[in-house]
């Protein structure tokens, strides 16, 4: 299992976020696209000094979709867990959906099959959309006397004589989503026997943003209003992108609905209709509505020992992930709003603020949110690896956590908090939300992905009766209870005098959650490298200095377990380069830092050079450099060197270390080493562990033709590790090594500020 330690850049954030809003965040109007407003973006969560202890619950057994799947997001996960929660019977049981198909009851932390409900239904599916299969369960809150039960699952839309929503046109495709009520006939059994009627049926012409969760109200007691009545969170079925079907009220799609499973009053007679819901009686509205406006409502619950507030963890489409306070008659304003920006599904890739229109429509807006702004190199309109998953406000006696909304990213398996006291929607300033830092029982500080050894975790949220809180994950199937908190410092692992000139930096313990054989940048560039070859598998367990766990395998390909090279970095071929790594264009100078271990035969046969980091040049085939680490032949000799090039069509010129490489590179430890670049008076130095590198220059006579003016004005084509062509072109100069903490400037680190860095390393 990957271990990794905790990273925060101690830099200025994002070049996306430079110019992000506070967390104040008011409702701002601007004309489309004039610039005259910046769009009110969230900032990033920041990092709490609070810590979670995790200790490992249970691992429910491993499940597979009904079906042809064929996106590895669903095939690929250990089982489809998505929720635990006690059964309000006094009993202590805990019940865990699997998308799959089974409903399981855990006691004594072993699980056993309550409820095969994919057997019940022959057109059950479970493999089209993240979403699809035996979606939630909500028991009724007299469910120790009446045996009743609720279940959401998806179906094939052309499912023998289903009926869809009555009134609602016939869609093809997509899926349609069932709502079951189920009475057990004893109520205490570990097994399920009774009956079942079906009480809710609509069908989407897509396969996602179906009813995520269904649920009873657990603050109301016998005589509230809001007693017995099931909530249902619709999706937009994917419409909200191209229609207005959110806000429209004739429609359920988009919609938090409020039903009453005892009464018989709706249109297909299964259920009743509460008098109490808001738009009841309002013509060509349905009675069912609860609050509207919505794109992915994934998550809700409620503040059960606080003020009873509802929460709910909204999915967003372009920017942000949202939670929302929902109240009767509420409008989120989706698809027109994506919370407080102009939404436009032709340009979505643009952020803009809200019009003056928009604005005066009164929408409801986040009470806590974050940015799931995509890498800089990565589509906007791909999956960008974000997704929040909606969370519980802690009321139990965990310190530090009480009154704390615990939230998370169910994809990069980032766990957050906000106070529950600020989030409030009638206020204009949002909550501030923090990332939790999270333990195993050992006290080792990791990641969520370290914990499901995966690059997507698929997080969720779940509590009991007790208020413990719990994390599970559909990478590995496992349930962990948080058992303690911890506080400890948050450390930067930059030093503060060169925080400003980093431009890009990887530690191999962020792998990009949309796609992890991509690594991201925890530098202001949000710039992803590729894991060219090896994928995930180059990310292994190794630390080159204390708190680092994590680390790069690179392979030549004679060494290569794939039988191709290992190597990393991102290339664009075009003649623009990559634009995020604009800083480099024109700089005076740059450095090129970072931990290296050789873990092979160094060079390869048949090469005469170990290639280690580097800037690519402006007009670079992939090979050719602006500023490099690498091992070349010196003279006959192969010499650790800083090898640079100011200007695209120039020459480069080479410094390199007097002593033999074996000796500064010794096999099997990690050392330290930097290169600086000063292009604009033409010198550069070596550093082995915080101290210079004696060394000489290959040639005197200006190869750079130095003159002041930096580099060439261009963006470089990327960044190589480990070896020449990271677009995976030939194989030249492998290295078989291992790499950790790579940082790139865009200036020179002076010789005492690398020295601090090293033993800011090693504290």
């Amino acid at each position: 299992m990957r271990k990794t330690r905790w990273w925060v850049a101690a830099v200025s954030t994002s070049v996306a976020a430079a110019a992000l809003s506070p967390v104040a965040l008011p409702a701002t109007a601007g004309g489309a696209g004039s610039g005259s407003v910046a769009p009110p973006i969230p900032p990033d969560p920041s990092p709490s000094t609070l810590g979670l202890v995790l200790e490992e619950y249970a691992q429910l057994p491993a499940s597979t979709p009904n079906g042809p799947w064929t996106d590895v997001r669903i095939g690929t996960r250990h089982n489809r867990i998505n929720h635990i929660g006690e059964l309000p019977d006094g009993s202590g049981r805990l019940y865990v959906p699997d998308l799959n198909g089974n409903l399981y009851f855990l006691e004594d932390r072993e699980p056993s099959v309550y409820l095969d409900v994919k057997a019940r239904f022959p057109e059950f599916l479970a493999w089209r959309g993240l979403g699809s299969g035996f979606g939630f369960v909500a028991f009724h809150p007299e469910f120790e006397d009446n045996g009743k039960f609720y279940t959401t699952h998806t179906e094939n839309p052309t499912a023998p004589g289903a009926q869809t929503y009555p009134g609602q046109p016939l869609r093809s495709g997509g899926v349609q989503s069932v709502v079951t009520e189920w009475t057990a006939d004893d109520p205490s059994a570990d097994t399920f026997s009774g009956s079942s009627r079906e009480l809710f049926r609509y069908r989407f012409a897509s396969q996602i943003h179906a009813i995520q969760q269904i649920d009873f109200n657990p603050t109301a007691k016998p005589g509230d209003d809001d007693y017995g009545l099931l909530y249902l969170a619709v999706g937009d079925g994917g419409y909200g992108v191209e229609t207005d079907l959110p806000q429209q009220l004739a429609d359920p799609s988009g919609k938090i609905l409020r039903i009453d499973p005892a009464g018989t009053d709706a249109p297909n007679g299964r259920y009743g209709i509460p008098d109490s819901n808001p738009w009841v009686g309002e013509p060509g509205a349905l009675g069912e509505i609860w609050a509207i406006g919505m794109r992915d409502p994934h998550r809700f619950s409620w503040d059960v020992a606080g003020k009873h507030d509802m929460f709910l963890g909204h999915i967003g489409q372009r920017a942000i992930e949202a939670v929302y306070e929902v109240d009767a008659g509420d409008d989120f304003g989706w698809p027109d709003v994506e919370s407080r920006l102009d939404y436009q599904n032709d340009t979505q890739c643009r952020l803009d603020p809200m019009t003056a229109e928009q604005a005066a429509k009164g929408y409801d807006f986040p009470v806590a949110s974050y940015a799931h702004e995509t890498p800089a190199n990565w589509s906007c309109n791909a999956d960008s690896g974000h997704a929040i998953s909606g969370g519980h406000v802690h009321r139990g006696h965990l310190p530090g956590l009480k009154g704390k909304y615990v939230f998370g990213d169910l994809v990069k398996g980032e766990v957050y908090y906000a106070t529950a006291a600020h989030m409030r929607d009638d206020s204009e300033r949002e909550a501030e939300v923090h990332e939790l830092q999270l333990y195993d029982a050992s006290g080792t500080r990791m990641r969520m992905s370290d914990f499901v050894g995966d690059g997507r975790v698929d997080l969720r949220f779940g509590t009991d009766s007790e208020r413990n809180l719990y994390l599970l994950a559909k990478a590995n199937g496992m349930i962990w209870k948080v058992s303690d908190t911890v506080r400890a410092p948050v450390e930067k692992d930059i030093e503060p005098a060169l925080a400003d000139d980093v431009v890009a930096a990887y530690d191999f313990e962020h792998p990009f959650a949309a796609n992890d054989s991509y690594e991201v940048d925890q530098g202001p560039s949000r710039t992803l490298i590729r894991l060219v070859n090896g994928g995930d598998r180059m990310r292994v367990d190794d630390g080159a200095y204390p708190g680092s766990n994590n680390a790069l395998q690179v392979h030549s390909a004679a060494e290569s377990p794939t039988g191709t090279a290992w190597k990393a970095g991102v290339y664009e071929s075009d003649a623009d380069g990559v634009a995020s790594l604009s800083r480099f264009s024109n700089a005076d100078g740059t450095t090129v830092m970072g931990w290296f271990k050789m873990t092979g035969q160094n060079p390869t046969p048949g090469y005469n050079a170990i290639g280690l980091a580097g800037v690519l040049a402006g007009n670079s085939d992939g090979h050719g450099v602006r500023a490099l680490l690498e091992l070349i032949q010196v003279n006959g000799e192969l010499k650790l060197v800083a090898l640079g090039r100011r200007l695209d069509n120039g020459s480069s010129w080479t410094y390199a270390a007097s002593q033999p490489w074996q000796e500064l590179l010794p096999q099997g430890e990690w050392v330290h080493l930097a290169a600086t670049f000063d292009f604009d008076d033409g010198s550069m130095a070596l550093y082995r562990n915080g101290k210079a590198v004696d060394g000489f220059y290959t040639a005197t006579n200006d190869p750079w033709k130095v003159d002041g003016t930096g580099t060439s004005a261009t963006n470089p084509r990327g960044i190589k590790i480990g070896g020449s062509f990271p677009q995976n072109g030939t194989e030249r100069n492998p290295c078989n090594c291992r790499m950790d903490d790579l940082v790139f400037l865009d200036d020179v680190a002076s010789a005492s500020e690398v020295a601090r860095q090293y033993r800011r390393y090693l504290r």
